[in-house]
Parts: C-alpha cells; structure tokens; sequence
C-alpha cells in the first residue's frame, strides 16, 4: 500500500470515528444506571424556564403609567394566540425599557405587549412560551 493511500485511508477511518463520536447521544433513562464518573451524558431541559407569574403582575401593576394604552384583541387574532404557537407578525407592542428592566428575565425570552395581554415570547424563534391573558385591562 502507498504511502497516500495509507494517509487517506487513516484520514477516512478518524473522519468516521471523530463522527460517530459527537453524534447526539442516546436518552435512555437506564443506560446511565449504576455509572459514575466524568462520561456521563449532559442533559438539557428544553422545557424552558419556570415563570414568576406573581411578580409579573406586580411590576405591570406598580408601572401601568410605562404601559401604552391598551384594546382588546380581535377574537380571531386571539385565538391564534397560545402557548407553543408563533406570535403573529405585528401585532405585539414591546414594553418600554424602564418596564422591561423591572419584569422578571428570561435568558433567551422577551416580554410583550399583545393588546391587553402580556407574553413571553421565544427570541430566536418568536414562539409563544407564555400568555398572560387580560393582564392590561
């Protein structure tokens, strides 16, 4: 065997290995059993964060003169606005940065202002994670 065929032939075999290696790894709650050590697998919660829905209508309540009036939503428009559902374009207002400064974070998520609701809303996505309805009325 040649001596480019041997460093292409080894350049295959590390490309398949190196792939193999970072494939997603398998979630089976069992497989882990028993094992300790630094080769266990990171979990990720993909559930998104817990919302402090209390404190939420606290500041909206204490800073209403940083809030824009307010109307209801069309009932169409409405329906289409839940949790896990993208937020239609246009029609969310974003909080004044006073507001939004006070309102609990979310690394990753936004609070808007839809009509008289309030949501959390998915940057990079613009997904619905939260809807707090009639909150501005």
């Amino acid at each position: 065997m040649s001596r480019s065929t041997f460093l292409v032939l080894t350049g295959l075999a590390l490309t398949i290995s190196l792939n193999g290696a970072n494939a997603a790894p398998k979630h089976d709650k069992h497989s882990n059993e028993g094992k300790h050590g630094g080769g266990e697998d990171v979990q990720v919660d993909l559930r998104g964060p817990t919302i402090d829905i209390g404190q939420v209508r606290i500041t909206l309540g204490n800073n209403r003169e940083l809030i824009g009036p307010t109307q209801a939503l069309p009932p169409g428009i409405r329906k289409n606005l839940a949790r896990g559902k993208p937020l239609p374009p246009g029609i969310a207002k974003r909080f004044d940065s006073r507001l939004q400064g006070q309102l609990p974070h979310y690394d990753g998520y936004e609070w808007q202002q839809v009509g008289t609701d309030v949501v959390l809303v998915a940057i990079a996505t613009g997904i619905i994670y939260e809807v707090l309805q009639n909150v501005l009325d």
